[in-house]
């Protein structure tokens, strides 16, 4: 049997000038994908004229969103490192290179580096409902370094 289960699940982001000893992670979002790692395209194929298979890779960056509980203290501090990086007219830019070590339950690891944060919310949003919506943060890094649980 396997054990699926992602509860427990913990990130820290180091930022090298807004959070160089790192930021912990724990107030996940409830209401859309916490952490989200998409699928990544690392190779395309076509024909040529005479109907043979062609193929190329090339390097791709790694995207990951996270989401946090609005007004958090995650969101707050996230809201920092996203202001720090977004340019705007006489605002000196952070320019901070990002880390993020997630740990999860089962004792794996990924470590994503050399990256950047791409996209975030600058205000709070409601829904229909009556809440916030959660705060969503996107990064893209250069490289991942993988470590799998290990087996008991």
């Amino acid at each position: 049997m396997t054990d699926i289960t992602a509860s427990g699940i913990s990130a820290t982001v180091k930022a090298s000038k807004t959070f160089p000893n790192g930021l912990p992670l724990s107030f996940w979002a409830d209401d859309t994908d916490p952490f989200d790692v998409p699928e990544l395209v690392i190779a395309e194929a076509a024909m040529n004229l005479n109907g043979n298979l062609v193929y190329w890779t090339s390097p791709k960056p790694i995207p990951i969103k996270l989401a946090v509980i609005p007004g958090s203290e995650d969101d707050v501090n996230l809201a920092i490192l996203f202001d720090a990086n977004r340019a705007a007219r006489g605002k000196r830019i952070a320019r901070d290179v990002i880390d993020i070590v997630v740990a999860y339950p089962d004792g794996a690891t990924a470590t994503f580096s050399a990256g950047l944060i791409t996209t975030g919310m600058p205000a709070r949003s409601p829904t229909s409902a009556g809440r916030y919506k959660s705060q969503t943060y996107g990064f893209t890094f250069e490289n991942i370094a993988y470590t799998r649980a290990k087996s008991l």
